[in-house]
């Protein structure tokens, strides 16, 4: 195939003229041999670099003309022929067969190029939504980085201001004053909590190893007193993930599948494990609920479609069970490289 690559890269006019300047010499060697020893299948080769290489007109008119070189060549080899139409007939079938290899060449080299065309524009559609998502996290976390070091300070100076304010009206006996001032610096420190909280929802994993295993620690913890459930995590053989990227997907897809578990669900418990074997690291998100089967039904479908995205995005795979004990299990397996392998067992 290097051979045709390098070929097809110079002019139409000059690959055309160069298959046919080669049916000169097929055609004396034909001649050569006699008519006891047929060529025909290397008449194909012109014929394929000119359908190949330019286009299926030029391949048929070169089969044309293969036709004729053979039908030369066979004629003055002297091959005797009982009837006419006999010489009719063979140079029928043979031309008939070489206009068949000029179509069949032309034809794959369509669709040849059309797959290539396809996985181009799907390769082309895969990197476009990588940056897309790659914007929309980069995004998020420059505004839970503006909301932590700018509102959350803002806000805990004016908490500050008013603690002192409510400590001056009190040394100046304003009891309701005071009060006031002190139920303002409560809801200010109210604010910063809800700030912050908003700012690790945004940017929920540290750059760091153990960055994805605190998160997933904390969103148990969070799913828990805002939710109403038992959310428990657990971890087994210090699972380390290296790339924020990866971290900050596989966080994506256990607060999805905690959502789909307690809104769609029912579910009452959930137990989020991060496993590391040796060879790969799993998230596995469990729960009680209805199960995938009942709820699928009733949901947009757009939640579970994206968690697949973000799994073969990090290289892994997705998998959604549900056991015959009830609940929904869902896995996500990331395969470690073999430089991972060696830095874990060291």
């Amino acid at each position: 195939m290097r051979f045709i690559t390098a070929f097809q890269r110079q002019p139409r006019a000059w690959i055309f003229a160069e298959a046919a300047a080669l049916l000169l010499p097929i055609g004396f060697y034909d001649y050569s041999t006699g008519y006891e020893v047929s060529l025909t299948i290397i008449y194909c080769i012109p014929i394929f670099l000119a359908a190949w290489c330019c286009d299926k007109k030029s391949g048929l008119l070169i089969a044309l003309m293969a036709g004729i070189t053979w039908w030369w060549a066979d004629v003055q080899a002297g091959h005797p022929y009982l009837r006419s139409w006999m010489e009719a007939w063979e140079v029928f079938v043979c031309c008939g067969f070489f206009i068949i290899t000029a179509i069949g060449t032309a034809a794959v080299k369509q669709q040849r190029d059309a797959s290539a065309s396809r996985i181009a524009l799907l390769e082309y559609s895969q990197r476009l939504e990588r940056e897309i998502i790659g914007i929309s996290e980069r995004e998020q976390e420059r505004i839970g980085q503006d909301l932590h070091d700018g509102i959350c300070q803002y806000l805990a100076a004016l908490s500050c201001s008013a603690a002192s304010l409510k400590s001056d009206l009190e040394g100046h006996d304003l009891v309701a004053e005071a009060r006031v001032a002190d139920e303002l610096a409560r809801f200010l420190r109210d604010a910063v909590v809800q700030t912050r909280n908003l700012a690790r929802g945004l940017v929920p994993v540290q750059m760091d190893e153990a960055g994805l295993a605190s998160a997933l620690e904390e969103l148990t913890a969070s799913a828990t007193r805002l939710l109403g459930i038992r959310c428990v995590y657990e971890s087994a053989g210090a699972p380390l993930i290296r790339d924020n990227a990866v971290a900050m997907h596989l966080y994506r897809i256990a607060q999805e599948a905690i959502n789909n578990a307690t809104k769609h669900g029912g579910a009452t418990n959930v137990l989020v494990s991060f496993i590391a074997d040796g060879k790969a690291t799993t998230l596995r998100i469990a729960d009680d609920g209805a199960g995938i089967s009942k709820t699928a039904a009733g949901s947009d479908g757009m939640g579970l479609g994206l968690m697949h995205y973000r799994a073969r995005l990090v290289g892994g795979e997705l998998s959604i069970e549900e056991p015959h004990a009830g609940g929904t299990v869902v896995s996500c397996g990331i395969p470690l490289r073999g430089e991972e392998w060696r830095q874990d067992a060291a």
